[in-house]
C-alpha cells in the first residue's frame, strides 16, 4: 500500500517564548522488508537560526532546532510518500516462554534492534505490582512468547477504554492501569512493561494509523492519528513482531513507523525547551491518504 501523509504540529505562546531548542523525529523511517520511504521533507515556519540532521542510536530520524529570537507561534510540517509492505517480514516459530531466558542469555549483539535494550525498566515503563500480576494471570498456559505477547494485547484491548479525556503526556502507567483508561499511549506503555515483567523484550513503536470511515461516508481530513503501539521480540527465528493493544491487532498495511525506542521519552515527536512567561496552546493534524483514495498530501 502507497501512503501520502502529512503532519502538522503547531504552537501559540501566549507570550513571546525565547531561544528555543527542538528535538524533532517527526520523519518516517524506511524498515527492510515492512516499508519505504519514497519521499519525505520537514518544513519549519519561521525557520530556525540552525538545524541538524542525523540519524539516532535506533535508527530513526531526528532534526535539531535552535532559534535565537522572540517567537509567538512555531509551526513544523511533515509530509512524506510511504510504501508499506504487506506483512511484518518473518516466518519464524516463536520461542517458548522456557527457553527464552537461554536464548537472551548467550545474545552478544548490543545494535540498536538487539532485544538486551527492552528488557530493563526504562525513562517512562518502570516496573509495577499491579501490572505485573495482572501479567502473569493473563499469560498463565501461555505456549510461546507470540501467544503471550497476544494474550496481553488482547487482555488489555478488553480491560481498558479508550478515553483522550483522563491521561496527559506524562501520565505514569500505573495511574493509567489503575483507572483502565487512557489512550494508545498509555496502553502501548502497560503492555511493554507488562512484557518485560515476564523477560519478554519489548519497545515503543510511534507511527501513523489509517483510520477507516464507517460505511458509506466520506473519509475525513485531520482524522487519522499519530498513534503507538509495540514491538515484542518474540524470539530468535520470530524476531520482532509489533502489536496494536488499543486496537487489539497485529500491526500491518495500515501502521506507517516513524520511530522505534524504549517508550515515549526515545520517540516523542517534538522535545526541547523554550523560555516563556505564560502558557502554550498546540495542534496536532494528521491525513494518511492511500494514492488509490487521492493525489499527494500537500
Amino acid at each position: 500500500m502507497l501512503y501520502d501523509i502529512r503532519l502538522s504540529i503547531d504552537y501559540h505562546y501566549d507570550a513571546a517564548a525565547d531561544s528555543g531548542r527542538h528535538v524533532l523525529r517527526m520523519l518516517p523511517r524506511t524498515i527492510e522488508g515492512v516499508q519505504r520511504v519514497v519521499a519525505a521533507s520537514l518544513d519549519c515556519d519561521p525557520l530556525p537560526v540552525e538545524r541538524s540532521d542525523r540519524v539516532d542510536f535506533f535508527g530513526n530520524a531526528v532534526s535539531t532546532l535552535r532559534y535565537d529570537r522572540p517567537l509567538e507561534r512555531e509551526s513544523f510540517l511533515m509530509r512524506a510518500r510511504v510504501e508499506r509492505l504487506p506483512g511484518q517480514g518473518t516466518a519464524g516459530a516463536p520461542t517458548s516462554l522456557g527457553a527464552l531466558p537461554a536464548e537472551l542469555a548467550v545474545l552478544r549483539d548490543i545494535g540498536p534492534d538487539s532485544p538486551q535494550h527492552y528488557l530493563a525498566p526504562s525513562p517512562r515503563v518502570g516496573f509495577d505490582a499491579g501490572v505485573t500480576d495482572w501479567a502473569m494471570t493473563t499469560t498463565a498456559g501461555a505456549s510461546d512468547v507470540r501467544d503471550a505477547a497476544w494474550r496481553v494485547c488482547s487482555g488489555l484491548h478488553a480491560e481498558m477504554a479508550f478515553d483522550p479525556e483522563v491521561t496527559a503526556v506524562d501520565t505514569p502507567l500505573a495511574e493509567a492501569f489503575a483507572a483502565r483508561h487512557g489512550v494508545c499511549q498509555d496502553f502501548t506503555h502497560i503492555m511493554i512493561g507488562a512484557l518485560r515483567v515476564l523477560g519478554i523484550p519489548a519497545g515503543y513503536v510511534s507511527g501513523f494509523l489509517r483510520t477507516n470511515p464507517p460505511e458509506g461516508q466520506a473519509r475525513l481530513e485531520g482524522a487519522d492519528a499519530m498513534h503507538a503501539w509495540v514491538r515484542a521480540w518474540c524470539g530468535r527465528d520470530a524476531g520482532w513482531i509489533e502489536f496494536d493493544p488499543t486496537n487489539d491487532m497485529v500491526a500491518g498495511e495500515d501502521h506507517v513507523v516513524v520511530a522505534f525506542g524504549r517508550d515515549y521519552f526515545d520517540v516523542a515527536p517534538i522535545k526541547g525547551n523554550m523560555r516563556t512567561s505564560g502558557g502554550q496552546k498546540s495542534r496536532q493534524r494528521v491525513d494518511m491518504i492511500p494514492q488509490d483514495e487521492g493525489g499527494p498530501a500537500t
